[in-house]
């Protein structure tokens, strides 16, 4: 495998980092980008390649995104505590948090060498011109990204738009509106120079017009905002959707293994079989899972992977998953199977266990009692209301009793992000979706109900749902929280649902009544946990100029 190496500089962002490519797609080659005569027009493209290895590291940041909201809670009983769930002792020293600021910078310095050196360092031909301005709208693009995920969960940010080459301390947030301002700029500027149908892994015209609809939309909100940008927002998820037709795959089938690039998919995070370490260290198929392992007759080493967040979905995520509901099949795995054997023993019996042996069902619908004591003789089941941490009560005379199980949360693991050959919860080649045109007529029905248009919300929202359940025109009215609960499954575990909440004025109402851990003892408070704390860090390593966030 071939790789880009650039030098870290030390500095306010850990500027730089090296970058691996997988064999599909962004193949490179060694070189040093401090070595000026080295850089030249026909290998520069190498240098914008290395800007795309950031997003794996922001992309495998979970819990800033599910944590703390209304579909996602923590697997701990439901009186338990913690600083991004339910917002007990968030501070500035938080890891996570420290983590998503750093991977985006980091990302957002790769772009700015990309774009000085293509600007003011190579000396490019007129039959290369092209090139270059492809070159500096990709970075642009990826910069916008990056600001773009900084300022929905910090605020205003610094906007850092030079090459970093010496230390420096003097770094000042700029207003919120002006990182909005800067994010657009940046997004205007590029579209013109994507192309529609890019090499494989690169952000194309349309991604890029999803990501501006989406700033657009969450801009619309805002003080600073205005009414126009809902209709702005609308119109360029319209142009990002163009002609395709969600309905001609099924929702299995874009999530399907061996059909990751597929014309739903308008950008995703490139990983890969081959090549080395990191481009077969995906994690994203242990993100909502129990400890599966201690379940008797499925190993450390079984199919399924291994718990890395710590989250589960919540009842109110379960609840919205109707009948006909093709999204529940591809999401969830409600039956778990054994890959050894092994002999379960209580009190009341012996049960052998072979490979291919079901050893956990979740059922979508409740069960009788002759339905579940025959079936607590062969496996252990969980009932919908016992998907949460806890102990259910035993039923006298099975072989399996619930006190039996050293496992106290219990629930259907999710599917739709299964991978091959993983060790545990890490090892995973399966590319991470970034945006993908359902998420588009999501945003297309929230931008036109913004903007006052219900009709036209009604026609996006109804395309996704068919696509689920072949029921044409399933909704006959629209509000935002049909919006959020339709997003909630669709793009369960893909999009940033906590700045999703945020950005609608919903989230401290949707988890005080859909997030059991909040609904029991939130210490959410308006006033400070609509924004995440400047890291500690950072705010230590300037001069006083980088301001933290109220209350922290």
């Amino acid at each position: 495998m071939k790789s880009i190496f650039k030098i870290q500089y030390l500095a306010f962002f850990m500027v730089v980092s090296s970058f691996v490519a997988c064999e599909n797609y962004l193949e490179e080659e060694f070189y040093d980008v401090t070595t000026e005569n080295s850089l030249t027009q026909d290998n520069a493209d190498q240098l914008v390649a290395g800007v795309y290895r950031g997003l794996r590291d922001i992309y495998k940041n979970y819990n800033i995104a599910f944590s703390g909201t209304d579909m996602f809670t923590s697997q701990g009983d439901v009186s338990s505590t913690s600083d991004l769930n339910d917002y007990f002792g968030l501070s500035a020293d938080n890891g996570t948090i420290g983590w998503y600021w750093s991977a985006n910078y980091n990302m957002i310095a790769d772009a700015n060498i990309v774009i000085n050196r293509f600007e003011n360092q190579i000396s490019w031909s007129d039959s290369k011109l092209g090139d270059r301005d492809y070159g500096i709208a990709q970075a642009k693009a990826l910069r916008a990204l990056g600001f773009y995920n900084l300022v929905q969960h910090f605020g205003g940010v610094v906007l850092e738009l030079e090459e970093t080459t010496s230390i420096r301390s003097d770094y000042a947030r700029s207003s919120e509106e002006a990182t909005f301002a800067q994010i657009i700029s940046d997004l205007e500027a590029a579209i013109p120079n994507l192309q529609d149908s890019p090499q494989t892994g690169r952000i194309s015209r349309a991604a890029a017009r999803h990501l501006l609809a989406d700033v657009y939309l969450t801009r619309a909100y805002k003080a600073f905002g205005s009414s126009a940008d809902f209709t702005t927002a609308a119109n360029l998820a319209e142009q990002a959707i163009g002609t395709y037709d969600i309905r001609s795959q099924t929702y299995a089938e874009v999530f399907d293994l061996n059909n990751q690039v597929n014309p739903e998919v308008l950008f995703a995070v490139q990983y890969g079989s081959q090549g080395n370490s990191e481009d077969r260290d995906n994690t994203k198929h242990g993100i909502f899972m129990n400890s599966v392992n201690d379940y008797i007759g499925i190993g450390r080493n079984n199919q399924y992977g291994a718990n890395n967040t710590g989250l589960m979905p919540t009842p109110h995520f379960y609840s919205l998953l109707a009948d006909n509901d093709t999204r529940d099949a591809a999401t969830l795995h409600r039956v778990l199977f054994a890959d050894e054997e092994a002999t379960f023993t209580s009190d009341v019996g012996t049960d052998n266990v072979v490979a291919g042996d079901t050893i956990a069902y979740y059922p979508k619908m409740a069960l009788s009692t002759p339905e579940i004591t025959d079936k607590l003789n062969r496996y252990w089941v969980y009932q919908p209301d016992q998907y949460l941490f806890g102990n259910p009560t035993n039923i006298g005379g099975v072989i399996y009793q619930y006190s039996s199980n050293v496992i106290r949360t219990n629930f259907p693991i999710f599917k739709k992000f299964d991978d091959v050959n993983i060790d545990a919860e890490r090892g995973g080649s399966r590319d991470t979706y970034v945006f993908r045109i359902a998420e588009t007529h999501l945003l297309a029905a929230e931008a036109y109900l913004g903007a006052g248009n219900t009709t036209s919300a009604l026609s996006h929202i109804n395309r996704v749902r068919e696509r689920a359940t072949g029921v044409a025109n399933h909704y006959t009215s629209v509000d935002i929280d049909t919006i959020l609960d339709e997003r909630g499954i669709e793009l369960a575990g893909e999009e940033n649902r906590w700045a999703v909440l945020k950005r609608s004025g919903k989230l401290q109402e949707r988890i005080m009544i859909y997030n059991p851990h909040n609904a029991d003892h939130s210490a959410f408070n308006a006033n400070t946990h609509l924004v995440r704390p400047i890291p500690s860090h950072e705010i230590e390593l300037s001069d006083g100029s980088l301001q933290q966030n109220p209350n922290y």
